[in-house]
């Protein structure tokens, strides 16, 4: 069954539109203005929804290929989770980033912008992944938290080479900021079917650990370096291969959210995990609940009690 759009109206984002072409200056006015998350914190995981698949072309979820296509409902969803205190952030290509910064729904959260976003889906040369995205010099003028990269490692492709390369030049220039660099490693293998050629991500344990020990060793320092990882079978041997601090990856949905929760709930229990980074998970559940599929997600980390709040007496982080 497709899902449902939450709300029919198509002019409820009218303004959005009528601010970009009269006000584009309004976006950078309302980063200005926006309350900072109180920064992270050993012992309380970190929860940020994840909405950059767009960027890449990636609009499918599960078995519906257009599930994210439409603007306007992805907005509602992302507000939706956004209200909930339990979530601590986004991580965002800059369309969506400046969407919410002019909705004011980013206020009191973390914010991680998409940095590149070349390697699309199918794309003769997809592990050829360029920076498209955010900058490094963007997001500490937005007073974002960090950008996120995705780097897939393939051996088989000389691209890699350069794909390692521009990663490194981004922490180092994330790290000059001030920013956290969030890296998202895998080891990928390309394939070619009727279809033209397909990239998938290896996820044994032993794959991830390998992807772990390239990435965190990519820029001149690992200060402000995360992980981003997928959960996968063996996660304490994926953990025990790094120090820095990790948050996990939700992936396209598959299974009974139960099953998807669970493993969740085994990886955070682990040392380093720094908390959950998810998106098509939360924001497309089965049953079209996304403030209960929120919920029940904020439950499983730890220090998100259900009358938590971000701070609001003047202790945030200013930068």
């Amino acid at each position: 069954m497709p899902y449902q759009p939450l709300n029919t109206d198509p002019r409820r984002y009218e303004s959005l539109t009528r601010m970009r072409l009269e006000d584009p200056d309004a976006v950078a006015r309302a980063a200005a203005n926006r309350r900072r998350h109180p920064g992270p914190t050993y012992g309380r995981q970190n929860f940020v929804i994840a909405a950059d698949h767009p960027a890449r072309g990636s609009l499918g979820v599960g078995d519906q290929p257009q599930a994210m296509a439409d603007r306007l409902d992805l907005l509602d969803r992302l507000q939706i989770a956004l209200a909930d205190p339990r979530v601590d952030g986004v991580l965002g290509s800059p369309d969506i980033l400046d969407d919410l910064l002019l909705l004011g729904a980013l206020d009191g959260k973390l914010v991680f912008g998409s940095m590149n976003r070349a390697g699309l889906p199918g794309l003769v040369n997809e592990i050829d992944d360029r920076f498209t995205g955010h900058t490094a010099a963007v997001l500490d003028a937005l007073g974002a938290d960090g950008g996120k990269m995705l780097t897939r490692i393939c051996f088989e492709d000389p691209n890699t080479t350069s794909v390692l390369e521009n990663t490194a030049h981004a922490v180092d220039d994330l790290h000059a900021h001030g920013l956290i660099a969030m890296v998202e490693p895998f080891i990928s293998r390309v394939h070619t079917d009727p279809h033209g050629p397909r990239v998938s991500n290896d996820l044994s344990a032993d794959a991830v650990i390998r992807s772990v020990a390239i990435a965190q060793g990519l820029g001149a320092s690992s200060a402000r370096t995360w992980m981003k990882l997928p959960v996968v079978p063996d996660m304490q041997r994926v953990m025990a291969s790094t120090t820095l601090p990790t948050v996990l990856l939700g992936g396209d949905p598959s299974g009974s959210p139960d099953e998807v929760f669970e493993t969740w709930r085994e990886a955070l229990a682990l040392p380093g995990v720094q908390g959950l980074t998810v998106g098509r998970t939360l924001l497309y559940p089965q049953d079209n609940d996304v403030a209960a599929a929120v919920a029940a997600a904020a439950s499983l980390l730890n220090g998100h009690g259900e009358n938590q709040t971000p701070a609001t007496d003047g202790s945030e982080i200013a930068r």
